[in-house]
């Protein structure tokens, strides 16, 4: 693996190149891919277009859970709050908040994967060396901070957990 640096822009990002040398490259791909991630690089160039959209996918599945876990969250209180008597509404969705948290929790939060993005901003993408490539269309990952993300959505539907246990509580002791 290289990682080539930008002086002019401090930036790092690696290629995954496509380059069948012999049968099992898809393995080497990912194994570029594991180093990379693990690494920590900035930006993260995948050219092999299955690896690249694996990769997307993953991470869209990721960023699902995380938009689906707050908003479940934040509407189960707004419901609450605008139809108090109606529990059909709000607890669902704080039971929704907190199941897409815990899976996040389980299969992403520890993967190096969730930390990048996928990068669609064709005025930053003009900034890397994609003109270089043998693919037309390359997945490229930036990696960002997700610490107040992972924050959000976990205060958010441990609320939503607690106001949902709260609400059976009050019902089955009166």
């Amino acid at each position: 693996m290289a990682v080539a640096t930008d002086r002019d822009d401090v930036k790092n990002y690696v290629i995954i190149h496509e380059i069948y040398e012999h049968e099992d490259a898809h393995i080497e791909f990912e194994n570029e891919l594991e180093r990379a991630l693990e690494a920590e690089v900035e930006t993260i160039i995948i050219e092999p277009t299955k690896l690249g959209d694996e990769t997307a996918k993953w991470i869209t599945v990721g960023n699902c859970l995380h938009k689906t876990a707050v908003l479940a969250g934040l509407s189960s209180f707004i419901v609450a709050a605008a139809l108090p008597t109606a529990s059909f509404g709000y607890i669902p969705l704080g039971c929704t908040s907190v199941v897409c948290s815990s899976v996040y929790a389980i299969s992403w939060q520890f993967d190096p994967c969730c930390k990048y993005q996928v990068e669609y901003n064709p005025k930053k993408l003009q900034k890397l060396p994609l003109h270089n490539l043998g693919s037309s269309s390359p997945v490229v990952l930036v990696r960002k901070n997700d610490r107040r993300r992972k924050i959000l959505h976990n205060s958010i539907s441990l609320a939503a957990g607690a106001f949902c246990i709260w609400k059976f509580y009050s019902w089955y002791s009166n």
